[in-house]
């Protein structure tokens, strides 16, 4: 453990000097936005602050101008200073993804027992001026020292991951979707966001009048976008399939109707969508604080799955995974323990699962189990349950033992954690993007993402 020490005005001298190296992240411009209350959208990167048609994320002057203040309140004096003035100036923008240091030295010790101290922040690299200046302190009256100062950490609330996933899909050919009953405002709105942003180009399936009065309650203008006239669920989730069958449509997007109903079109024997595996939901959900986007499987399609359906469920979360970008995803199969108990099946089920993928019957990452959900995410956690394992603590997908705990996992990391969810339908011969009342714009438009990455990857149009 490292101890910090201040020092007093009798143990300073002049020439004393210090420094302090810092990467300034996006998240730090959030944090800074929020603590301050500077929203300028310059600073932030997810605007275009400027109007030069990019998003900049400049670092306001006194981002920098606080390393100055850590070096002085940490290290030089250290604890106890107060800063009485500073006469700064600011060169050149600091941007997010630039590493400074600020330098610190002192000039004169005052009569009045304040010291005058040179500043600078310098970029890491090419040692660029970033700030200069003077600043006037008062230094602590009493020596102290601290084995560890601690703050609380935060999170910043910020979905990267899905940026990352918008950014990937704006790119591709709008694909074809056919939306099924887009009957009310918020079915509707979540084709007509895919459509905005590139993503989706949305073939709307369903009773025509109520496609207009869910249009007229968004105040949304549907000229130029195809409408096919169904007056039945049931006649519009056929349709819906008819589309894909025939090639019009490369993707399904569920709208005001239930599930079962167009799950039992998808699989039905003459031109349906089956492709020989099962079909599973996926969630692949943006959880602020996470290095990486964790998919949770299956919450939603399979009640009670046996280990052959579990396999597919893994194989096909594993897919879905490489269209996203994972080149080797980790698969962590959940069970309440990390040892096999064969009094408990989810565990007994896990253990197979991984060796499953051992013998080559799941293929395409890597699978272990059974995992606990803490030993699964938090690699602290597996090093302190002894557990050597290339997926525990760096899991991409969790597969849950049975629905009511793929609903469980996938509601407390939306409702606790302040994730953002994409929810999509995998194993059938296109992507189904299934979305409920409840989620907002962003899971809306990131589950057409995903569905989009999916389907053209599955078609051999994405290369990484």
């Amino acid at each position: 453990m490292k101890t910090n020490e201040n020092r007093t005005f009798s143990q300073l001298k002049v020439g004393d000097e210090a420094q302090l190296t810092r990467l300034c992240t996006v998240d730090d411009l959030y944090a800074f936005a929020s603590a301050s209350g500077d929203h300028n959208p310059l600073h932030l990167a997810s605007y275009d602050g400027d109007g030069d048609g990019r998003p900049e994320a400049v670092a306001p002057a006194l981002w920098p101008a606080g390393l100055v203040a850590a070096v002085l309140g940490n290290i030089l004096p250290g604890a106890g200073t107060q800063t009485r003035r500073a006469d700064l100036s600011f060169h050149i923008p600091v941007l997010a993804g630039d590493e400074l240091t600020a330098f610190v030295s002192v000039l004169e010790k005052r009569q009045d027992g304040d010291l005058r101290c040179a500043a600078e922040v310098r970029r890491v690299g090419d040692n660029a001026l970033i700030l200069s200046g003077e600043v006037q302190v008062t230094p602590p009256t009493h020596h102290m020292e601290f084995d560890s100062i601690e703050v609380p950490g935060l999170i910043v609330q910020r979905h990267r991951h899905f940026d990352a996933l918008l950014e990937k899909a704006r790119p591709l050919d709008p694909m074809p979707t056919a939306v099924v009953a887009p009957e009310e405002p918020n079915s509707l709105g979540g084709a007509l966001l895919g459509q905005s942003n590139s993503i989706i180009t949305p073939i709307l399936i369903g009773d025509p009048d109520k496609i207009a009065a869910a249009a007229a309650k968004l105040g949304a203008d549907l000229s130029g976008i195809e409408i096919v006239a169904a007056h039945s669920h049931e006649t519009a989730a056929h349709r819906a399939v008819d589309l894909v069958a025939e090639g019009r449509a490369q993707t399904l997007m569920k709208g005001h109707l239930h599930t079962d109903v167009l799950l039992h079109a998808v699989l039905r024997r003459e031109k349906g969508l089956r492709t020989g595996r099962r079909l599973s939901h996926v969630f692949v959900m943006d959880v602020p604080g996470m290095s990486r986007p964790i998919m949770v499987t299956d919450a939603a399609v399979n009640i009670a799955p046996d280990l052959e359906t579990k396999a597919d469920i893994v194989q096909n979360a594993i897919h879905l995974a490489h269209s996203i970008g994972i080149e080797t995803p980790k698969v962590g199969v959940l069970s309440a323990v990390e040892t096999i108990n064969p009094h408990m099946p989810s565990s007994v089920d896990a253990a197979l699962l991984s060796k499953m993928a051992e013998r080559g019957q799941i293929t395409g990452g890597l699978v272990d189990g059974p995992l606990a959900m803490d030993n699964a995410v938090d690699l602290n956690a597996a090093r302190t349950k002894g557990i050597t394992s290339a997926v525990a603590g760096a899991a991409d997908i969790l597969v849950a033992p049975n629905i009511e705990a793929g609903n469980m996992v996938a509601k407390q990391l939306t409702y606790i954690s302040h994730a953002e969810a994409a929810g999509i339908v995998v194993g059938a011969a296109a992507p189904i993007i299934l979305t409920s009342r409840a989620d907002d714009d962003a899971s809306r438009l990131a589950s057409c993402a995903v569905a989009a990455l999916h389907a053209y990857a599955s078609k051999g149009k994405i290369h990484d």
